[in-house]
C-alpha cells in the first residue's frame, strides 16, 4: 500500500517562494504520474501541476511561469517549487500519484499567502 506524506506548507507573504515535497512510502514505479492538486475554500479541487514518468510536465494556466514540478524517482518524491506566490494561491495542496488505474492521495498541506 502506498502512502503519500506532504510537507513544506505554511504561511508566507506574497512573492516569497515555497517548496512542497511529497514522499511516497511503498513502491512508486517510474511510470507513475505524480502531481499536485489544490483546493481553496468554496472552490473545486483543481490540478496545479503534474509530471509523467518520462518527465513531461503540465501546469494549470494560473501558475505557468511561477511554479515548477519535479520528481526524484530514487526517493519516490515529487516537489512543487512555488515562486512569486499570490494570495490567490492560498489553498490546501494535495499530492497525487496515478499508477495505471490506481490513484493515491496525500492528506494535504495548507499554503496561505498573505498580501
Amino acid at each position: 500500500q502506498v502512502q503519500l506524506v506532504e510537507s513544506g506548507g505554511g504561511l508566507v507573504q506574497a512573492g516569497v517562494p515555497l517548496r512542497l515535497s511529497c514522499a511516497a512510502s511503498g513502491t512508486i514505479f517510474s511510470i507513475c504520474a505524480m502531481g499536485w492538486y489544490r483546493q481553496a475554500p468554496g472552490k473545486q479541487r483543481e490540478l496545479v501541476a503534474d509530471i509523467t514518468g518520462r518527465g513531461r510536465t503540465h501546469f494549470v494556466d494560473s501558475v505557468k511561469g511561477r511554479f515548477t514540478v519535479s520528481r526524484d524517482n530514487a526517493k519516490n518524491t515529487v516537489y512543487l517549487q512555488m515562486n512569486s506566490l499570490k494570495p490567490e494561491d492560498t489553498a490546501v495542496y494535495y499530492c497525487n500519484v496515478v499508477c495505471g488505474s490506481t490513484e493515491y492521495w496525500g492528506q494535504g498541506t495548507q499554503v496561505t499567502v498573505s498580501s
